[in-house]
């Protein structure tokens, strides 16, 4: 009888503890945005009233007569944005943009991720040197690894074409080669971010967890499509948000490289064609209007894609 007693007892469930006040539980939620809020702060002044003034001028007429005092400036509403709209050049330039972005953020992502893999399994003096090399690219300025790009690659005097036996072939006069050249450069100066970044979260992951998958028997890509690329997922949205925003936004590497544009503007991305409207065309509401329709795709681009990461139930 004692006995029975005893398992009675035990079988009890335990005690709920009790829920935290509600007052404890509002300063907790509200602890993260204090300690953020120096940064955001920081980032609305910055950030802030650059963006209000860009919106700002996209609603008027502003060009060279209205900065010199010519004439007045003029309210216009949306009608900056209807003439860009309506201009069939923009809307080729739009697509070309989209398309190179598009490929200079996946081949980034490539290069990016070998070469974080390759690091984990290199010896610590070759890893050093790539990672000096590597560091070595990130760190040099826009403008500089342009023009040593255009350099190599120059038909009179350049080494890659006397390595590849082409001649004087120019690689800026055609179309693609020239999106192909300014695409080797962007890649050049963005994967070590990639790298650096993802070797970072390979290194945090357990070694148990990769010696296990190696005994198993999977192959170094099915490691990577199944292991390691699902737990790294955080970081890689992290990279690929940045690539697109960088890429999307490619300004300098098409203006050095392709001399404005390239011939009769075939290479023109959008901000180039919005630098040529606003500056070379004395048209700066309309440029304004660009760079703000610039602004809502990126934001529309990192919101949808967000948003597919968090139906598949993904914690970011």
């Amino acid at each position: 009888m004692v006995a029975h007693d005893t398992v009675a007892v035990e079988r009890r469930p335990a005690p709920s503890p009790a829920p935290a006040p509600r007052s404890w539980r509002g300063r907790d939620a509200w602890t993260p945005w204090l300690y953020l809020a120096p940064a955001l702060v920081v980032l609305a002044a910055l950030l802030g009233y650059p963006i209000y003034q860009l919106g700002l001028i996209s609603l008027f007429r502003y060009t060279q007569a209205q900065v010199s005092g010519g004439e007045p400036t003029a309210f216009r509403g949306l009608g900056n944005y209807a003439d860009v709209f309506a201009d069939d050049r923009f809307w080729q330039v739009l697509l070309a943009t989209v398309v190179f972005a598009a490929a200079c953020v996946v081949s980034t992502l490539a290069v990016g991720c070998a070469l974080a893999v390759l690091l984990t399994r290199a010896r610590a003096l070759p890893r050093l040197a790539l990672m000096l090399a590597a560091l070595g690219a990130w760190a040099t300025p826009a403008v500089t690894g342009s023009t040593v790009w255009l350099f190599l690659f120059d038909p009179d005097f350049g080494p890659v074409n006397r390595v590849l036996g082409l001649g004087d072939h120019s690689w800026t006069y055609g179309r693609y080669s020239a999106f192909l050249l300014v695409l080797l450069e962007v890649v050049w100066c963005s994967f070590p971010f990639v790298m650096v970044t993802v070797y970072a979260g390979i290194r945090a992951v357990p070694a148990e967890v990769l010696e296990a998958a190696a005994l198993d028997g999977a192959s170094p890509w099915r490691i990577w499509r199944s292991v390691l690329a699902p737990m790294l997922r955080p970081i890689l949205v992290v990279v690929t948000i940045q690539s697109v925003i960088w890429d999307f936004k490619v300004f300098t590497q098409i203006y050095v490289m392709t001399n404005g544009g390239g011939i009769a503007g075939q290479n023109l991305v959008l901000n180039v064609y919005a630098y040529q409207e606003a500056f070379a065309s004395s048209q700066y509401g309309l440029g304004a209007a660009i760079g703000v329709v610039m602004l809502l795709i990126l934001l529309a681009v990192t919101l949808a894609y967000l948003r597919l990461l968090r139906r598949q139930g993904e914690e970011l």
